[in-house]
């Protein structure tokens, strides 16, 4: 079950490496290219709530992320969508219930946000930021995560077996053949997409992209993100190490969605849509092998 709410958060340090790009994974296979910057540099301070929440409540969420210098950083990219700014999502241990949001830190760097924990259970917070690049140093993007626990009962769910199509809110989205997806191999997912009329679905803009593919492994939770975007786009790219993948859309109804993970295994893609003036999220299981 997904939960789409004016919600999101964030974060702490991470040991994984931080990869040049947007759709930086957080898995534990290495991969060759550029300098990769450690997780360890960055981190959180002041991160609130610092125990556990309850459900269904509104939770004030607050944080700063910390430089290697151990001060806040408070430059973000600005231009150049979708690389801009902060996207802040949450997702439960049985990778179910992923909220979503997309903002800019307040002028000193500090996030305040108002976050609804729908169901007990330990979520994964991830913050996947792009810092104003001022020197050879300052990594491209990285992303920082953080546990919360919500208290009660935790009914895990189990995740749904792979399908082609998925229905939601009346749009159909199909895969198109059997693609093969392999760790560490740029490749595409074409997906057509119709309204709830027949017709094909036309995409808007949100946040720079016609889509947005989020990616958590089972298990671990490791993380990517992509982008499919107008024909065109200059920074629509996203990479893992020195290998890049960049989804686009050339006709109504269909997406080439690109697909760049870490490791092996089984993930959960959430396909996150513009139609109709909102935000439709369009939930797939995928095996990647070696």
């Amino acid at each position: 079950m997904l939960h789409r709410g004016s919600l999101i958060v964030l974060v702490t340090i991470t040991a994984a490496a931080l990869l040049a790009g947007c759709g930086s994974g957080s898995g534990s296979t290495a991969t060759t290219g550029p300098t990769i910057f450690p997780g360890r540099v960055f981190g959180l301070s002041s991160f609130k709530p610092t125990g556990p929440v309850r459900a269904g409540r509104p939770t004030m969420v607050s944080f700063k992320i910390r430089t290697p210098s151990g001060k806040p950083l408070t430059a973000y990219r600005k231009c150049c969508a979708p690389h801009v700014g902060v996207f802040l999502l949450v997702i439960r241990s049985d990778d179910s219930h992923l909220t979503f949001d997309a903002l800019m830190p307040a002028a000193k760097g500090e996030v305040r946000q108002p976050v609804v924990f729908p169901t007990p259970g330990r979520y994964r917070v991830t913050v996947d930021a792009w810092p104003k690049v001022t020197n050879p140093n300052t990594p491209f993007n990285f992303q920082l995560f953080k546990w919360v626990t919500v208290q009660g009962h935790y009914h895990p769910q189990p995740l749904p077996p792979p399908r082609s199509t998925v229905v939601v809110d009346g749009y159909h989205f199909t895969i198109e053949g059997h693609p093969r997806l392999k760790a560490i191999e740029p490749s595409f997912l074409v997906i057509h997409a119709t309204d709830p009329d027949g017709r094909k679905a036309v995409f808007g803009t949100w946040r720079g992209a016609l889509a947005h593919a989020i990616f958590y492994r089972q298990g671990n939770l490791a993380y990517s993100h992509t982008h499919v975007c107008k024909p065109g786009a200059i920074y629509c790219f996203s990479a893992l190490g020195n290998i890049h993948v960049t989804g686009h859309s050339t006709a109504p109804g269909v997406l080439k969605v690109g697909v760049l993970l870490p490791e092996a295994g089984t993930w959960r893609l959430f396909l996150l849509t513009y139609l109709r003036d909102r935000v439709v999220t369009v939930p797939f299981t995928l095996h990647v092998s070696r």
